[in-house]
């Protein structure tokens, strides 16, 4: 009765910034088509075949502006079927729970669940009561609850301690696959990218390797600054955020509090057979991506990628291992590429589809439309 109780909440709440959401347009739809490669179906993370993605935003009176975002890769016992992962930090000035371990085993066991900084604690607690209660897992002892964040402590009450573990395991029971929604949503309700406001976004690509054609999914999680650029077209020079404008002047654009610093949290997904150590190279790629956009990796920057292949053959079970399937180290370069493209997209989309948020007193508008399409139109 309280799953479902919390799950009707979560949807009210959503009701009207979904709506807003989708009366704005995605990165394609203005014409900003990073790379060369074509998109999946969906142009999400769950263009991989079996990832799915559940996310419950809370939106309370006027000061709570946070959420959780889920991200598994697939939709069995993750324990008791690991897949290969990796992580790449770019700036480490943020939290990653559980990274060591995926470093050294090169396997992730849990979903992966991003959240705001203070609710990490709450977030880990979370994903190993799931991850205990599932058939199968009645002897673990030990889990490794992967949780990254991001500080939305400028919108969001984040002292106030209002994500629980129920809402992270709500989040991880409405995982499901198909569209994701993107903007102000899940752990992005509250975060601010270059000023303006951030939030949720993710694309795909589609890789054509010899007789067969990988997909990789990115999901970011926007909360940095720096100087925007979409598509090449300096915008930071042209459109500046009102809450920002005399930063703007010296070159960096700031977020509402003031400050530069921020974090990014990147998820790739991948069908490749790609062990830990490509994965990890294939995870750096999206950090750099984040260059592309814009962003200053300033001193307060927390920027981290965590990447698994979905690739059956490469889990990580109690059964006999069949055989590997690992893709040479010499084809990886196009997946390379279209990580970087798929996380260019991603960003530009956790911008665009986010919408006006007012949280502790403050307002952070969403990036204008209008403005950044003549901006592009004009210097294309």
């Amino acid at each position: 009765m309280q799953h479902r109780w919390l799950a009707a909440i979560a949807l009210t709440m959503l009701a009207a910034p979904l709506a807003a959401a989708e009366d704005r347009p995605r990165a394609r739809d203005l014409g900003i088509v990073p790379g060369v490669m074509e998109p999946g179906p969906l142009n999400a993370i769950t263009d991989v075949a079996g990832v799915r993605v559940g996310q419950v935003t809370l939106l309370e009176g006027d000061r709570v502006r946070t959420g959780v975002t889920a991200i598994l890769p697939h939709g069995g016992n993750l324990f008791q079927a690991k897949v290969p992962g990796a992580v790449f930090v770019g700036n480490a000035f943020g939290k990653l729970a559980g990274s060591t371990q995926v470093r050294e085993l090169g396997t992730i066991e849990t979903p992966i669940v991003l959240t705001n900084t203070l609710a990490v604690g709450p977030a880990v607690d979370g994903v190993v009561a799931w991850t205990l209660a599932l058939p199968g897992n009645e002897e673990v002892r030990s889990v490794n609850a992967l949780v990254g964040e991001t500080n939305d402590g400028t919108l969001n009450d984040i002292r106030g301690g209002h994500v629980t573990r129920e809402h992270v395991i709500e989040a991880i029971r409405a995982a499901r696959t198909g569209p994701v929604n993107e903007g102000a949503v899940g752990a992005g309700a509250g975060t601010i990218a270059f000023g303006w406001k951030g939030g949720i976004g993710t694309a795909s690509r589609r890789v054509p390797l010899g007789v067969d054609t990988w997909t990789v999914g990115v999901l970011v999680q926007s909360n940095f600054g720096g100087r925007l650029t979409i598509a090449g077209v300096p915008v930071w020079r042209h459109l500046t955020p009102r809450e920002g404008r005399s930063a703007s002047r010296a070159g960096v654009q700031r977020d509402a509090a003031g400050s530069a610093d921020g974090s990014c949290m990147i998820v790739i997904a991948t069908d490749a057979p790609l062990d830990a150590r490509n994965l990890e190279r294939l995870a750096a790629r999206a950090i750099y991506a984040m260059a592309r956009t814009g962003s200053t990796f300033s001193n307060g920057s927390g920027d981290y990628a965590i990447a698994f292949s979905t690739h059956p053959s490469l889990r990580v079970t109690g059964a006999a291992a069949p055989p590997r399937i690992v893709l040479p180290t010499d084809a990886v370069s196009p997946l390379f590429e279209a990580v970087m493209d798929a996380t260019e997209e991603a960003i530009y989309n956790s911008l665009l589809k986010a919408t006006d948020t007012t949280g502790n007193g403050r307002t952070v508008h969403a990036i204008p439309v209008e403005q950044v399409e003549g901006l592009l139109t004009t210097r294309r």
